[in-house]
């Protein structure tokens, strides 16, 4: 098939952009999202299970926890600066608050990147935001998906930010009242920070408020200039316990007796490395501090070792502490130890609306959910809870009630480990397979554009691909055959998500073809261009004479002399050679 040069130019131009489409489609998993409504609602909340014909279910979101919540989120807070022996000397409130206060600390683990606008979002929508968040980092566009601020503010919750104006971009008009701080100037780790805290009194005094959110960005760029064991850390950490010392005595002087408790939560969006950056996997950059202290926990009576959690953990406990829906494509659950004081019908009627929204979001990105172990734990579970709803109802008090509950809490928190486990590998996993696929074609154009360079460039400039007479070779019924049994092995083994796997089989066979044909015009074209001799070696002979050598001057020479049959117009006759007649 001869193709002029600039139809075979657009063909390898089209060829080479859809691999690298299809490349990176693989390299940037897609997030795992709902296909159902856009934001989850209070009306999507199920009932509580119940066995028999007792139509006593309540279909009521669950009652607020938490009257007011605070959220202080220091950028790059690491674990060990607030739960190791630098904690004690730099943030001694704080060390007191998690040794002996009514608080809980957790070791909140964020996935990478470790960078702050994906961090935002997995802190808001409970979701885990991939690698091309990375590059939406520097300009921050609106966020769309379903969030705890969206949820928020549409049930009514009057919100006030200051601080990264990060969150300004994402959430534009969700804030009653905002102050924005830019990021861009590392190098200021003092004005960032007060621009902040010059807020700060006059709101905590007033009272049209429900969320305060406070983002400081001091520590990270110290981490920036000089590294973590910078001289600047501690009197930064001192600042900072401080500001937490401030709205955790405001909080406490406004609750009164009757009064639902207020909440306030001091975290850290990413950690920091040994040298100061982040935005990798490292034990430093992806371990954070997170502490949630009010009064409604009990309060402890020594130091604990911090329990893990992931970050994403935060967006349902606060959604289901503040009397919201979770956001519906958050992969996180409960964080158990927030609703231990809560009755046992509570603490399993938040656990059963975690599971509900966790098992919703799987049914709806795996085709294959109902062989995910957590969905059917879950399952179980709620059957269980319904059992134990029909003891409750009939007024059952025993000590089997109680035992049977716990068993039942149990086996939710277990289903929501192993889906919300699920959902994260689903999404943290490449998708090898369309990978491996985009680079072979992409290596086939390349190597094509090599073979076609001289005919592309010949004063024709006709490009020859032998592709009509590959159809007709057995290697490429046999690339045919070997391509179709490697997608159908591959298709059904595969334990993540497949994008070719997910198309029609007429047009992956197709893609099958053209590849297989693309393959064998290759092969052909680099015969063509291996060099090929026409001549076949002959027997060399060899005799020796001892002639009179006939010259074209018409000289008499006597000499011996070897002649082959090599030498072109000379002659061995009966012992003679006559050269140039």
């Amino acid at each position: 098939m001869k193709l002029s040069s600039s139809v075979f130019a657009l063909l390898c131009l089209i060829l080479e952009i859809v691999s690298i489409a299809l490349f990176l489609r693989g390299f940037f998993p897609v997030p795992v999202k709902s296909s159902f409504s856009a934001k989850s609602k209070v009306t999507d909340i199920p009932a509580e299970p119940q066995t028999g014909n007792n139509a006593v279910n309540s279909s009521r979101a669950p009652a607020l926890l938490f009257k007011r919540v605070v959220i202080v989120l220091i950028d790059a807070l690491r674990e060990d600066f607030v739960f190791s022996s630098d904690g004690r000397r730099f943030m001694p409130y704080t060390r007191h608050v998690v040794e002996k206060g009514s608080s809980h600390s957790f070791i909140a683990k964020a996935r990478p990147p470790t960078v702050t606008m994906p961090r935002i979002k997995a802190l808001t929508t409970g979701s885990i935001p991939g690698f091309i968040d990375v590059v939406m980092n520097l300009n921050s566009p609106v966020l769309l998906e379903d969030n705890l601020i969206w949820q928020a503010k549409s049930a009514g919750k009057r919100i006030i930010f200051y601080g990264d104006d990060t969150w300004v971009r994402l959430f534009p008009k969700h804030f009653m009242e905002q102050d924005g701080t830019t990021s861009f100037f590392v190098s200021d780790y003092t004005e960032v920070d007060n621009n902040v805290t010059r807020h700060l009194d006059s709101t905590l005094k007033r009272d049209d408020w429900d969320i305060l959110i406070l983002h400081y960005l001091g520590l990270d760029h110290i981490g920036h200039i000089s590294g973590p064991h910078s001289s600047l850390i501690g009197p930064k950490l001192m600042e900072m316990d401080d500001i937490i010392k401030k709205i955790h005595a405001s909080l406490i002087s406004k609750e009164s007796e009757g009064t639902l408790p207020n909440l306030l939560v001091v975290c850290g969006d990413h950690g920091m490395s040994e040298t100061g950056s982040h935005g990798g996997s490292s034990e430093q950059e992806i371990n954070t501090a997170l502490v949630l202290i009010s009064p409604a926990f009990r309060r402890k009576v020594g130091l604990e070792r911090p329990a893990v959690v992931e970050q994403v953990d935060l967006a349902p406990t606060l959604a289901l502490g503040l009397g919201l829906p979770i956001s519906q494509n958050s992969v996180g659950r409960l964080i158990p130890a927030v609703f231990e004081e809560l009755s046992m019908r509570e603490q399993l009627r938040m656990l059963q609306i975690n599971g509900h929204q966790l098992s919703q979001l799987l049914q709806d990105s795996n085709p294959v959910f109902h062989k995910e172990d957590g969905y059917e734990q879950f399952r179980v579970a709620e059957k269980a809870h319904g059992s134990w709803m029909k003891l409750y109802v009939d007024g059952n008090k025993s000590e089997v009630l109680s035992n049977m509950g716990k068993k039942v809490r149990k086996q939710y928190l277990d289903a929501l480990k192993a889906m919300s486990s699920a959902l994260s590998k689903q999404m943290g996993k490449y998708d090898l397979y369309s990978m491996i696929i985009a680079m072979t074609f992409i290596l086939q154009v390349l190597f094509l554009l090599l073979l076609a360079m001289p005919e592309a460039l010949s004063r024709d400039a006709v490009v020859d691909v032998p592709l009509a007479s590959s159809l007709l070779s057995l290697p490429f019924y046999l690339l045919c055959l070997f391509g179709s049994a490697l997608h159908v092995l591959v298709c059904t083994s595969a334990g993540g998500p497949c994008y070719l796997c997910s198309l029609p089989w007429v047009l992956v066979f197709s893609v099958i073809l053209l590849s297989s044909a693309f393959t064998c015009a290759l092969v052909g074209m680099a015969a063509r261009r291996l060099p090929t001799s026409n001549k076949t070696p002959t027997k060399v002979r060899e005799q020796k004479c001892d002639v009179s050598v006939t010259l074209q001057h018409g000289f008499l020479q006597r000499l011996n002399y070897r002649s082959t049959n090599k030498i072109r117009d000379a002659q061995c006759i009966g012992g003679h050679i006559v050269i140039g007649r």
